[in-house]
This record gives C-alpha cells, structure tokens and sequence, in this order.
C-alpha cells in the first residue's frame, strides 16, 4: 500500500497495494508527564537516536527533539497515526529531527537507536525482546510505559501514579 494507504490511489499510480495487518495494539496516548518520565529515566541526551515502537502521535519522539534536540524516529503501523505525527512535529517546529514510518515494529530496522521506548502489551514486548537483544548495540536503553518482557527483569523501576515505567540496558555480548 501507499504512504497514504490508499488502494485505489496505489493502483492508480502502479503501486501494488498490500493488505494492511491490524494494529497490535488499541492507541491510547502516553500521558504528557509519563513521557518526560521515560526520558529521564532513559538518561534521554544530545546525540542519542531514541526510537519509539508504536509510537501513535509521536509525542515521545517529538518531547525528546525540542528538549534534547535528539534524532528521533516513529514506528507505526496506523497511517492515521503518521499523519497525526508528521503534522505534530511540524507544529513542533522539530520536523527536521524526527521521522515517522509506517512500518511493522517486528520487521522494522531500528538498530541505529541508542535508546527504544515502548507503550506496548506485556506478551508484544516478549515477543519483540529477541528483536532488541539481537539487534541493538549493547548500552541501548529501553524504556517500557506500564508493560514488563517476561522474565528479563528490569534495573529500573518507576511509579507515576497510575503508570509504572520498566527499564533495561542491552547487556554486551558473549
């Protein structure tokens, strides 16, 4: 499908449209103080690249832009979503630092962040966990907004009242 999804458009144009999988996950927006939370509990810094899977309106990656002036980049799979990020980052006045891409988060490349925030379901971040240990550089921080990863158990717990917030460190390889 086109960046726009829609079929007609993508078969007008020669594209080959493609059947749309389902969301994972119903969108429910991170609220604004759990999102500076995540950042400061991922240590958020200048030249870090933070990618955020699932990312819905792209608040996170847009709050670590203006306030860290940090690279970020969306994974979404909704295209209501994408445009609903792109025109909040231009709002934002940080579109030239932000990216949004509509994508499968498990088929997605996302191997260049040094740090990943999540806002999942508890079996989506197991299911992603082997994704992350494989592919990410080991210091990577991930920060979870209310949803663990099985038996991985995170360094770093916080309560935002109603929200918990996990984080963990890719450990080095062998």
């Amino acid at each position: 499908m086109n960046a726009f999804g829609d079929p007609a458009e993508a078969l007008a144009s020669g594209e080959v449209a493609q059947p749309r999988r389902t969301p994972d996950v119903v969108y429910v927006p991170t609220p604004e103080h759990v999102v500076e939370a995540m950042l400061k509990l991922g240590e958020v810094k200048r030249g870090d690249v933070l990618y955020d899977l699932g990312s819905g309106d792209g608040r996170i990656p847009i709050a670590a832009a203006r306030k860290f002036g940090v690279r970020g980049t969306g994974i979404e799979i909704d295209p209501e979503r994408i445009r609903e990020a792109n025109a909040n980052a231009r709002e934002a006045g940080v579109a030239d630092l932000v990216t949004f891409r509509e994508e499968d988060l498990f088929e997605a490349d996302f191997s260049e962040a040094t740090v990943v925030t999540l806002y999942l379901l508890d079996s989506l971040n197991e299911k992603l966990r082997p994704k992350l240990l494989a592919e990410l550089k080991p210091g990577t921080r991930i920060v979870s907004h209310d949803f663990r990863m099985g038996d991985w158990q995170p360094e770093q717990t916080v309560e935002i009242p109603p929200s918990t917030i996990y984080r963990w460190t890719i450990p080095e390889r062998d």
